[in-house]
């Protein structure tokens, strides 16, 4: 894919609006900006993980993950960690953001507190749930995954493996991992948990 704003068809489009606000002049292809992305979500990874509050409670807030989504993505977008505005092709209603989020956060410390699940599950619980809503313009499922990342080693396990791959570009592992969303949109958290440890 050389047009730089041309999307997997599995992908959330971004709205024109949106598109004018990148801020680096330099990508002109979608090679440019798939590995711009990469290195500030890396950058974002290393500020998650070198906060000195590694409480459980302190990850599962709104303020956070949108100080996380903003890390991951700032260097390439201004609205880096600010709430979508606009419809996307899935996700809540743009308005509905601000209230589903606590909720997730309120129901996944709950699980946490109660063991409702095991650790993988309550990771990839919040995972899709974070994927469903789609708080953000762009770069949902990179910021659920390393939201899920973030709980399950807070948890006390390893990371997940997420298919062993990059799921940015077409392809078999991204079709798996499509497939295994779409299977808990229909309450079957199976596929997801073992595509996320294969």
């Amino acid at each position: 894919m050389t047009d730089l704003f041309q999307e997997p068809a599995d992908a959330t489009p971004l709205d024109p609006s949106e598109r004018d606000e990148l801020k680096q002049s330099w990508i002109t292809h979608r090679r440019d900006l798939n590995e711009a992305e990469q290195a500030n979500i890396v950058s974002g990874a290393v500020w998650a993980r070198r906060r000195r509050d590694t409480r459980i409670a302190s990850l599962l807030t709104e303020d956070f993950a949108r100080e996380l989504h903003r890390r991951m993505f700032n260097d390439v977008w201004a609205w880096a960690g600010t709430y979508r505005m606009t419809p996307r092709n899935i996700g809540i209603e743009a308005y509905r953001i601000p209230l589903e989020l606590p909720s997730l956060f309120d129901d996944v410390r709950y699980w946490v507190e109660h063991e409702t699940y095991a650790p993988d599950e309550i990771a990839l619980r919040l995972h899709h749930r974070l994927v469903s809503i789609h708080p953000f313009p762009n770069g949902n499922g990179r910021h659920a995954r390393l939201m899920a990342d973030l709980l399950i080693e807070r948890l006390g396990r390893a990371s997940f493996s997420w298919g062993g791959g990059g799921l940015a570009e077409v392809g078999t592992l991204r079709r798996a991992y499509i497939d295994a969303l779409q299977a808990g949109d229909r309450h079957d958290i199976a596929p997801l948990l073992a595509f996320a440890r294969s």
